[in-house]
């Protein structure tokens, strides 16, 4: 439990903050007014189906009393969870690592395209969120439930919007918990659960198809010229091999030297000592592959000495795993698959 969690109620009123936008929709022509008037009782209708959530979380608790139209996030995962319950957000951060000049991830760009929506403004990244950008795009919420707000970033946020924090620790939100509350968040819990579950079907699909997977025991790395990171077993990367079929080596919680969650680093006068049937390694692009797999410090791995290494290139793709959201995991799931199927029969 962080020490910084506060009994906190945020409330924000919507009328308030679209007072200007009521005035232009005022004085619009008459003849407009039939079409505004079936928009505004279907708007009705939806919130009359929206029951008020209370959701808890590292700051205190966030009431939503409405049924959330203006939709901001910032972090990770949240914005794909939005975006797969059918609502963009209006405005959500830039992203860089894997991302397309615009700040997009390409699953994103595949969602827009097909839901035909307004792509959403792009927020500054940075350590703490762009407040006035965040006032600008005019929210009734903020999600920024993975993410590493702090109490300060809070208490700005909450002034602009109802906003959900993270529920303990920041950047440590298991992506299923990110959709389900999102899912709550906007009043859409069941779809969540829906949601959820086409993601698990899709998954089993995959390993049902590869049977070679099942019990093969494996070890989740990468690689860098100054670090070799060992993903342990609470890291969402290794629970989505074990999706798969795939066993954690032992020799991981052998090696463990706890220094993180989720990953630990080792010396590379023992990464021999990380023994697994397949070796799984993350590269942001083929150069980088390329001088990993000549490097003679790893040629002492029996994985690399008999091929038994499956290497997954590219910064998208190593993306959609680190963590996974609601869109990413099954984006990637065949890139995956491709690059363990030959270290599997290698293996066998």
């Amino acid at each position: 439990m962080s020490p910084n969690r506060l009994p906190h109620r945020t409330r924000r009123s919507r009328a308030r903050a679209f007072a200007p936008l009521a005035a232009v929709l005022l004085a619009l022509p008459l003849a407009a007014c039939g079409s505004e008037g079936d928009a505004d009782a279907d708007a009705s209708q939806d919130g009359a189906s929206f029951e008020a959530v209370t959701i808890e979380h590292a700051f205190g608790s966030t009431e939503i009393d409405d049924k959330p139209e203006r939709v901001v996030t910032w972090g990770w995962g949240s914005p794909d969870a939005a975006i797969a319950l059918g609502v963009t957000p209006v405005a959500m951060e830039a992203l860089t690592y894997g991302a397309s000049e615009d700040g997009f991830m390409p699953w994103q760009e595949e969602a827009f395209e097909e839901s035909g929506d307004d792509v959403p403004t792009t927020l500054t990244p940075g350590e703490a969120p762009p407040f006035e950008e965040i006032l600008a795009a005019e929210p009734d919420l903020i999600l920024a439930n993975y993410s590493g707000i702090t109490q300060a970033d809070y208490d700005k946020l909450s002034k602009i919007a109802d906003t959900v924090a993270y529920p303990d620790q920041p950047w440590s939100t298991p992506w299923r918990d990110v959709i389900t509350t999102v899912g709550q968040a906007l009043g859409e819990a069941e779809q969540a659960e829906t949601l959820l579950s086409d993601i698990d079907a899709e998954v089993a699909a995959a390993a049902e198809a590869h049977p070679e997977f099942e019990g093969k025991t494996i070890a989740a790395v990468a690689i860098d010229p100054s670090a070799f990171y060992v993903y342990r077993g609470a890291d969402p990367r290794v629970q989505f091999l074990e999706d798969l079929g795939f066993t954690l080596a032992p020799s991981v919680g052998a090696l463990d030297t706890e220094e993180a969650s989720f990953y630990y680093t080792i010396s590379p006068e023992v990464v021999d000592q990380l023994t697994s049937d397949v070796l799984l390694s993350y590269v942001p692009n083929e150069e980088a592959a390329t001088t990993i797999a000549e490097d003679p410090t790893y040629q002492v791995m029996s994985q690399f000495k008999e091929d038994r290494v499956a290497t997954v290139v590219g910064e998208a793709v190593v993306s959609s795993v680190s963590p996974p959201t609601a869109l990413s995991l099954t984006w990637g799931l065949d890139a995956f698959v491709e690059a363990l199927v030959p270290a599997v029969e290698a293996a066998s």
